[in-house]
């Protein structure tokens, strides 16, 4: 076993001194706010005694041939990002969160991530920054990659600490700390149906609205009433979510569901990509109305279903922005890699992301946006960079992989045609043009730029 301190806090307040792989394994969830699942989670740490400082959380590549370049990314936004805040880091801890698919046990999925480990460690060394512990926590067990010793660290691992019996877990309780279940449970509340009754109905809800708000979302004097309408609507929504009594979060996504018909989800997801009418509805952000905003972005963003998946980015976007301006950080930056993962170019959800991580005050923006509201004016993302400074123009974009699949034709995704309202669904034959195939993508494709014509800037 590594013989080591890591210290929770800074210097003057209360400290927790952890020693060991257990304890820092034990620690993850506190630190993180939730259970990291198949992901890779890096924490700087600052000073003779191991303070932690700014942490690192993505996804585990299933590819092993993206380990190295991710390996590289990720070593050089976590020493860079401290550097930023809180000066270069001393050293660095990583762990590697997988169970095995079968639960049959963790030791096969440990020996499978131990070359994504190795290039971790090789990345954080070429910048100077050694690892401290690189740990591998799978099927309720974890191993050391680093310690060599099998009396402390033998083959089969070491079993996890019981939840709620350890010195992390106390001081987390008398602080009010709480772990919120697993990364999985809480991606799970926002990511579309998979139902297929449901699935199919909103999805049909959907392609009634589009022919009928897309045309309206273009044209300059028509889009301001599209926005009224919609702000409307998402206020009577919200009305209606605040009057239920409170529940678990399960039974409370399941109720929220019902109260809210798919017209008028769809309505209100379309409306929303109109990028002034989506700041006005960044606007309730606080109080009561906070908590239903939230209710009604996720419900949102589960009908955001089939072909319309990257209509999401604007309702997770908004349930990111109201989570962190609450206090929730780990659910605002769950909900903005969901949002950057529909739209990787979403410029609102990038800027919140990098914001949130930087460990800004969220007050500066709530700021802006009561100024923008008082005024009947756009708050604009371009708040979002007034707010961060010179950090947004290092780039906004989080650390990530995207992968291109390529399509058996060698031409670009097709773009799924909106029907006419009534018109029946009809199965084309092979080589058949599909009627408003051509027109409605493109409408669809431009009114995702958020009703500015011919602009590039997706905010």
């Amino acid at each position: 076993m590594n013989k080591h301190h890591e210290s929770t806090g800074r210097a003057g307040e209360q400290q927790i001194t952890l020693r060991g792989p257990a304890e820092l394994a034990d620690a993850l969830p506190y630190l993180m706010g939730f259970y990291p699942n198949d992901s890779v989670v890096m924490v700087a740490l600052h000073g003779g005694r191991g303070r932690f400082g700014g942490r690192l959380r993505l996804g585990i590549p299933q590819a092993p041939g993206e380990w190295g370049p991710v390996a590289d990314q990720l070593a050089e936004c976590l020493v860079s990002g401290s550097e930023r805040r809180e000066g270069r880091p001393d050293a660095i801890v990583i762990f590697l969160c997988q169970d095995s698919p079968d639960g049959s046990g963790g030791r096969l999925a440990m020996e499978r991530l131990r070359p994504f480990a190795q290039r971790l460690r090789t990345a954080c060394g070429a910048l100077d920054v050694p690892v401290l512990e690189a740990l591998c926590i799978s099927d309720g067990r974890y191993w050391s990659y680093c310690c060599p010793d099998s009396r402390c660290c033998p083959d089969q691992g070491n079993p996890l600490a019981l939840p709620g019996t350890t010195v992390m877990a106390a001081a987390a309780a008398y602080a009010g700390v709480h772990v919120r279940g697993t990364l999985r449970d809480m991606e799970a509340r926002l990511q579309p149906w998979r139902t297929p009754g449901a699935v199919s109905a909103q999805e049909e809800a959907l392609d009634r609205a589009a022919p009928a708000l897309i045309p309206r979302l273009l044209d300059e004097r028509a889009k301001g009433e599209v926005a009224a309408e919609t702000l409307r609507l998402a206020r009577t929504l919200m009305d209606r979510i605040e009057g239920t009594q409170p529940a678990p979060p399960a039974l409370s996504d399941a109720g929220d569901d019902q109260l809210i018909g798919s017209d008028e989800a769809a309505a209100v997801i379309l409306g929303l990509q109109d990028r002034e009418t989506r700041d006005k509805a960044a606007a309730w952000m606080e109080g009561a109305e906070a908590q239903a905003a939230l209710r009604l972005w996720r419900t949102l963003a589960r009908r955001c279903v089939g072909p319309y998946g990257e209509h999401a980015a604007a309702p997770l976007t908004l349930a990111g922005w109201v989570s962190w301006s609450t206090g929730d950080e780990p659910g605002a930056r769950v909900a903005l890699a969901l949002a950057l993962r529909a739209d990787p170019d979403y410029t609102f959800a990038q800027l919140l992301h990098r914001a949130c991580n930087e460990g800004l005050d969220p007050e500066a923006l709530r700021r802006c946006l009561r100024e923008a509201a008082d005024e009947g004016a756009s708050s604009d993302a371009r708040a979002v960079g007034a707010v961060m400074g010179p950090a947004a123009d290092r780039g906004a974009t989080p650390p990530r992989v995207r992968r291109v699949r390529p399509q058996p034709d060698g031409g670009r995704r097709r773009v799924r045609a909106h029907r006419r309202p009534g018109a029946e669904r009809v199965k084309a034959s092979p080589g058949s043009p599909r009627p408003w195939a051509s027109a409605a993508g493109r409408r669809s494709r431009e009114a995702r730029r958020y009703g500015r014509r011919g602009s590039r800037a997706r905010r």
